[in-house]
């Protein structure tokens, strides 16, 4: 659990990275329009936090946090397609480990015995 909890922390992180790297474009007019960069940085900031809020339900085993968790992995790894089909490999190679590596410490035995509704709990 401690593996999926820290992959979903670092997309958090990640994401608040590229949120203020949104913001600061928009701070210094590198957008077509104020308003949209604005919206951008903020919806971004505001997925930081919801990743955030998974990432800690993930490390105290809530079985709530397990489809956003996958959800999470799921479209991280679409994203990575995108990069690695537009030549972007110095992020889309990492990105699709970062996914994998969250996928995998989702599906692993342990995960899905304190993750899954109604399977027994190992003591």
């Amino acid at each position: 659990m401690l593996v999926a909890a820290g992959v979903q922390a670092v997309e958090a992180v990640l994401v608040l990275v590229a949120s203020g790297f949104a913001g600061f474009g928009t701070v210094h007019g590198d957008t077509y329009l104020r308003s949209s960069g604005l919206a951008l940085t903020l919806i971004g900031v505001g997925l930081a936090v919801a990743l955030g809020f998974v990432a800690h339900g993930l490390r105290r085993c809530r079985r709530w946090s397990r489809t956003p968790a996958f959800l999470t992995q799921l479209f991280t790894g679409i994203a990575a397609i995108t990069l690695l089909q537009g030549g972007r490999y110095d992020w889309g190679i990492p990105t699709i480990i970062l996914a994998v590596a969250g996928l995998g410490a989702l599906l692993a035995p342990a995960s899905l015995r304190q993750l899954t509704p109604g399977r027994p709990q190992k003591s």
